[in-house]
């Protein structure tokens, strides 16, 4: 979890130096659940990730510093500096991609967890947000995944605001209601407990291990930043200073920390502050792409020009 939000302030400072030129959606406030929803998973075991998943790579085991190259689209990222902050996918760890259009992510995951069930005990994750929920992709990934009875865990990081707008305001009924309808087991979490998280995907994880099907864990948790970082320039104002110090209160970075013994702290926190030092110098001494092989990794069979057209 340290990891984790030192990798977002410092790619925040990225952003605002310009090496990172597109922005980032951070994940700060939600650490909780990638670590322990990442927790629960064997290194085999597959996840599809979202527009803020930086976390979710970094919990999987994505390398930091080949992460943040990424971010700051280099050639030595984990995508070779196409995917970006929006859609990085890291196959080495088992995250299998991240999709910039809420909800679509679940398809995808649905699909997979069918595969990888035919010959083995795996199990996918997909992560999405409050957002997402009323999406017909999601709707529709929740019933093949019933029907089939597939491996995957749906889990929904409610941060209560879709960009600016609040989630009591855009969903009817209630997000666990959506996978109930459709016969699938869900369950409201708190997300801002890191070993209240880990207990409750262990449980979500075994169960579709063991051939039990699809779950919906819907993990109630805050993004304490705004939803991009363009809204440090743009200022936007849709949150209660109140509400958001009210969430500040039980920062589980804080509440994780306070388990852990004072010298261990300090020993992980100098380990993290190593570790991301030497990231941020790899990202940004890291070369850029060669602009002549921009086609290449865009088809699995390459690209074929027509006759005629220059490939320059």
């Amino acid at each position: 979890m340290r990891l984790i939000r030192r990798f977002e302030e410092r790619a925040i400072e990225l952003v605002r130096s310009g090496d990172i030129a597109s922005g980032i959606h951070p994940c700060i406030g939600q650490e909780a659940v990638a670590a322990g929803v990442c927790a629960a998973l064997r290194p085999d075991d597959i996840v599809l990730s979202n527009h803020r998943g930086h976390g979710h790579l970094l919990a999987k085991g994505s390398d930091p510093g080949r992460f943040l190259a990424e971010l700051a689209a280099k050639d030595t990222g984990i995508d070779r500096g196409r995917a970006g902050s929006f859609h990085p996918s890291d196959f080495s760890v088992g995250v299998y991609g991240a999709s910039g259009t809420v909800g679509h992510g679940a398809a995808i995951a649905a699909g997979v967890a069918w595969a990888v069930g035919q010959d083995s005990d795996r199990v996918v994750v997909s992560f999405f947000g409050d957002g997402a929920v009323s999406q017909g992709a999601l709707l529709e990934s929740f019933n093949l995944a019933a029907l089939w009875q597939v491996p995957v865990v749906f889990v929904c990081e409610n941060n209560y605001y879709a960009t600016t707008l609040p989630a009591d305001t855009a969903i009817a009924g209630t997000v666990t209601g959506r996978a109930e309808a459709f016969g699938i087991p869900a369950y409201t979490v708190d997300g801002q407990d890191a070993d209240v998280v880990l207990e409750a995907a262990a449980g979500a994880v075994g169960r579709a291990r063991a051939g039990g099907g699809p779950s919906l864990l819907e993990f109630s948790t805050y993004r304490y930043e705004g939803h991009h970082t363009f809204e440090r320039t743009m200022r936007l104002r849709y949150r209660d200073e109140a509400e958001v110090a009210r969430w500040r209160a039980r920062d589980p970075l804080a509440l994780q920390a306070s388990r852990v013994a004072p010298g261990e702290r300090e020993r992980i926190d100098a380990e993290i502050e190593t570790l991301l030092d030497e990231a941020v110098r790899y990202a940004v001494e890291s070369p850029q792409p060669d602009p002549l092989d921009a086609f290449d990794h865009l088809y699995a069979g390459g690209m074929r020009v027509r006759a005629g057209v220059s490939h320059a």
